[in-house]
């Protein structure tokens, strides 16, 4: 029997990222998923209306496992500044020169992120279990056994679950969850711009949901519309050409006429924070760990930081040499807990302030947001956050 030191479940963006990490630091990995490959039969010229805004921190981590440099600059958009506006005036604006870095994000579609993740995994010595998905998994003393759909078996000395927010590893585990549901749908489409986005992205805070604008290569944007169910029906049913309009009002002019190039899509939206990220011989990391509002765009890479900080862990574990021993579990979710944690409270509790329409909450929140635009320290400490 091969006992191999790391399983992943769940081949999407962390799950990929995962493997190739922990390959690259020496350690015997095999990655059971979904075949994501078919992704790649659109044509070279369509836009994925998924995107990610990826950080300096996640970029480091893709030029690390030797990713970043097999994507296509022309469809890699650097965010220079941000601009975030209240409701009711409050405004507060990030720029990447007050930062010290290129940019503060770099804006990619998920499609293309994923096939340079497989490319680089298919060359990589990586055990690829693609496709398949387990449908049992047994612990022993020094090792797990997860049985796949297609009839083989896998055994090593940790599991990994990075499959999504839908985890059947997080349920097989038993470990609970603190869940909320938010009233609101996430709309995405992306649309060619008659003017130019200067590099920025914009957020806006409506009485109608939580609007992001965000910079594509070229004279093109792309939308996140975290709006209520009816306000999200609304929008996907309007034809392209009324949604383009539609669009282009509530960005309030600042990208000109628009023409839509991808379809509407829609994901619902959830908060989820595991009690606890480990088990006996396992570890949830990425979406299948902990599910946030997307209003801060940092959900990928917050699990992205899980896999760094993962890898870091298991690669330098000196002379531990079982990679799935519970002390080496509990440092990691040490490590991790509180940068969860944290981000959660913040773009949870943003969700709430802007969805109260409690008399007086508005001008608070407002000038909340102002005041914080104009204390340096606050506004470094949250750019500095968000970049890592």
């Amino acid at each position: 029997m091969t006992v191999r030191d790391v399983a992943i479940i769940g081949s999407g963006l962390v799950g990929a990222t995962a493997a190739l990490a922990l390959s690259r630091g020496g350690l015997d990995v095999a990655l059971v998923g979904a075949d994501l490959s078919a992704a790649g039969e659109r044509p070279p010229e369509s836009w994925d209306p998924r995107i990610y805004a990826i950080s300096p921190g996640s970029r480091s981590l893709l030029e690390r496992v030797e990713v970043w440099s097999s994507l296509p600059v022309d469809r890699i958009q650097p965010v220079r500044s941000m601009r975030i506006q209240g409701d009711a005036g409050g405004v507060l604006g990030f720029e990447a020169m007050d930062s010290g870095v290129e940019a503060l994000a770099y804006i990619l579609e998920s499609r293309l992120l994923s096939e340079a993740l497989h490319r680089k995994a298919r060359s990589s010595g990586i055990e690829l279990k693609i496709p398949a998905r387990p449908v049992a998994m047994e612990q022993a003393a020094d090792h797990m056994r997860v049985d796949l759909d297609n009839g083989a078996a896998i055994t090593a000395r940790l599991v990994v679950g990075a499959d999504g927010a839908r985890s059947w590893v997080r349920r097989w585990s038993g470990i609970p969850c603190d869940v909320r549901i938010y009233p609101q749908t996430a709309v995405v489409a992306n649309f060619e711009s008659e003017l130019s986005h200067g590099g920025v992205a914009r957020q806006w805070f409506r009485e109608d949901g939580i609007l992001a604008l965000l910079p594509l290569p070229g004279r093109r944007v792309s939308m996140v519309w975290s709006a209520a169910e009816g306000k999200a029906k609304e929008l996907l049913d309007l034809h392209p050409q009324a949604l383009s309009a539609a669009v282009s009002q509530a960005f309030q002019g600042v990208a000109g006429e628009l023409t839509s190039i991808t379809a509407a899509a829609s994901f619902p939206l959830r908060r989820l924070n595991c009690a606890r990220y480990i088990a006996p011989r396992l570890v949830l990391i990425g979406d299948a760990a902990h599910n946030i509002h997307p209003l801060a765009g940092q959900g990928l890479n917050l699990g992205l930081r899980d896999v760094q900080s993962l890898a870091d862990l298991l690669t330098n574990r000196g002379a531990d040499r079982d990679c799935g021993s519970l002390s080496l579990l509990r440092r990691y979710q040490r490590t991790r807990r509180e940068d969860v944690s944290g981000m959660i409270a913040v773009t949870d509790g943003l969700q709430r302030l802007f969805s109260s329409r409690s008399p007086g909450v508005p001008t608070l929140r407002n000038l909340g947001l102002s005041l914080t635009g104009r204390v340096p320290m606050i506004r470094r400490a949250l750019a500095q956050h968000a970049l890592a």
